[in-house]
């Protein structure tokens, strides 16, 4: 086993087998069947490519042959920040041939957390854009490896004619190549269906970023679950607009699980509304997973009545609660179409509300277990069941939910009970159907658009700030993106900031632009609880009580 990698225990394993949930073969082994399976299909497509199944495994295997050129093998770990572009399909499946190890980093990261990421990970290698959206991916990715010198290889997407510095490679050139590893030699890859699959990233309260392993085994049993709940059938087509890298639309079911279906997914790099509509009608989009703020802008838009978007079954809403009014409008503006409400985490477990739930339900809660083997608890503080119908933190253990962090020990100890249960932070709250509703959480996160922001990463960064006493980052109430973050600031004697003082030194530390707070509280002193801790609790209500800035 990886060194840093918390197995499965014995007994919960042999379980895990003999009620079918893992299969003992590495991911790639799932899809090696529907490629042949469904070799004539289309498989993805991207702008004007349509590709078939064969073509991915064809692609996927001639890049995998040049990783094993390039001295890659399992176990090694990448950090691929690459957008929603066949590039992407090729190189995960490919790492999958190899026994490598993606570690998935989103778009949207910069040189601080991509750093981390390598760091923590022992990364050999960098799988980037070479430009997205007017950033310079390798300027950032030259830097990284300057500073990480266990970094030997970066491969770059779109990199076109530019002459690329060493070490930097081109992977559609790796796909044009002619490769001196041969098929026999891939097939001779050893790869252990317990070891890592694939790095996600937590969501978790602490500066420091945890990665989450996720063995084989065990994320090939979350897409299966999740497919076997979400109405997908040979002959549909899932829309990906959040990014790939993310669980949801990865595995949940995401690519892998409409993969595995023998149906189609059609990848966008925008999530503009007449772009998405435009896709919906021209290629007969089935699926589409979303986050709340995604939805509510594109029922805004009033471009929305002039495409055909008929052919709408499911769009999945999951990242943050979605408010029955937005998902009463949904169903208004696309009649005919099932918001199936979802709840999970990178951790493992996922919970979809049900086609036939009743409507009561399907309004309410954020759905149930997609697994009967999926053990879940709601406790008080002092680990104990709450009653039924009553609030309480979440902890869950089961076939697809980690045992522990990587490489985390002290973190480790605080996020599972003895007994192995995940402690999630989420509190919910059991309604008598059966299925669950979610109430909050216990975590520090804020929540923007679905993703997650740890205030304390941020606050740290904050109290470099010469004129900066004291800090706490808290969420406000926002009617789009659920929450934007607020810094609530007690300024050394003297001292002055503005907002866009703020955000200008924090972007000194090339930190992603979503965890930039978006308001600017100057306090006196910040209201501290009876154990003398600050309340946030208490700075919230004040912001809510305020209104939006």
């Amino acid at each position: 086993m990886l060194d840093g990698v918390i197995p499965f225990p014995a007994d919960f394993a042999a379980r895990y087998r003999a009620a079918g949930y893992w299969q003992d073969r590495p991911l790639i082994g799932g899809f090696r069947d529907v490629f042949e399976r469904f070799a004539t299909r289309i498989a993805v497509v991207d702008g004007t490519d349509e590709i078939t199944y064969a073509q991915v495994d064809e692609r996927s295997t001639q890049l995998a042959r040049a990783l094993l050129d390039l001295g890659i093998r399992p176990l090694d770990r990448m950090v691929v920040q690459l957008p929603n572009v066949a590039a992407f399909v090729y190189l995960y499946f490919a790492l999958q041939k190899v026994g490598a190890i993606p570690v998935l980093a989103l778009p949207g990261h910069r040189r601080r957390e991509i750093g981390q990421f390598a760091g923590i990970s022992d990364a050999i290698a960098l799988a980037i854009p070479a430009q997205a959206r007017g950033f310079d991916y390798i300027a950032m990715a030259k830097t990284i490896m300057a500073d990480h010198p266990g970094l030997r290889l970066c491969l770059v997407q779109g990199a076109g004619q530019e002459r690329l510095p060493d070490g930097f490679m081109s992977i559609e050139e790796l796909l044009a190549g002619a490769p001196s590893a041969s098929e026999d030699a891939l097939a001779e890859v050893d790869i252990d269906p317990a070891e890592p699959a694939v790095f996600l990233l937590s969501g978790g309260t602490t500066g420091i970023p945890k990665l989450i392993p996720r063995s084989h085994n065990d994320y090939l049993c979350n897409s299966r679950l999740a497919a076997s709940v979400c109405d997908i059938g040979a002959g549909d087509v899932l829309l990906i607009v959040l990014p790939i890298e993310h669980n949801l639309p990865l595995a949940c079911p995401g690519l892998q699980g409409f993969l595995l279906s023998g149906a189609t997914a059609v990848l966008s790099v925008s999530t503009r509304p007449e772009d998405v509509f435009a896709l919906v009608e021209r290629h007969r989009v089935t699926h589409i997973h979303v986050v709340p703020a995604l939805l509510i802008r594109w029922l805004n838009d009033p471009s929305l009545a002039r495409y055909d978007l008929s052919s709408l079954r499911i769009i999945q809403s999951g990242g943050q609660r979605l408010q029955p009014e937005v998902r009463h409008r949904a169903q208004l503006a696309l009649p005919g179409c099932f918001i199936q409400e979802n709840f999970g985490m990178a951790e493992g477990l996922i919970m979809f509300v049900r086609a036939d739930d009743p409507d009561e339900v399907r309004r309410e809660t954020c759905g149930r277990p997609v697994c009967p083997d999926d053990e879940v608890k709601l406790v008080d503080e002092d680990g104990i069941e709450v009653g039924r119908g009553e609030v309480g933190e979440l902890i869950v253990r089961g076939p697809y939910t980690l045992r522990g962090y990587f490489r985390s020990p002290q973190h480790n100890a605080r996020a599972f009970s003895p007994e192995g249960y995940y402690r999630s932070g989420d509190l919910l709250r059991l309604h008598p159907s059966g299925n669950y509703i979610v109430e909050g959480r216990r975590k520090d996160l804020i929540n923007r658009g679905g993703e997650k922001i740890s205030a304390e990463e941020v606050e740290n960064l904050i109290l470099v700030h010469p004129s900066v006493l004291n800090v706490a980052c808290v969420p406000y109430p926002d009617d789009v993106l659920g929450e934007r973050m607020c810094a609530c600031v007690v300024l050394k004697p003297g001292g002055s900031l503005t907002l866009g003082e703020l955000v200008d030194f924090l972007g000194g530390f090339d930190m992603a632009k979503f965890k930039l707070p978006e308001r600017l509280e100057i306090l006196d002193s910040l209201p501290l609880s009876g154990f003398g801790k600050v309340s946030k609790h208490e700075l919230v209500s004040r912001l809510t009580s305020q209104g939006h800035p």
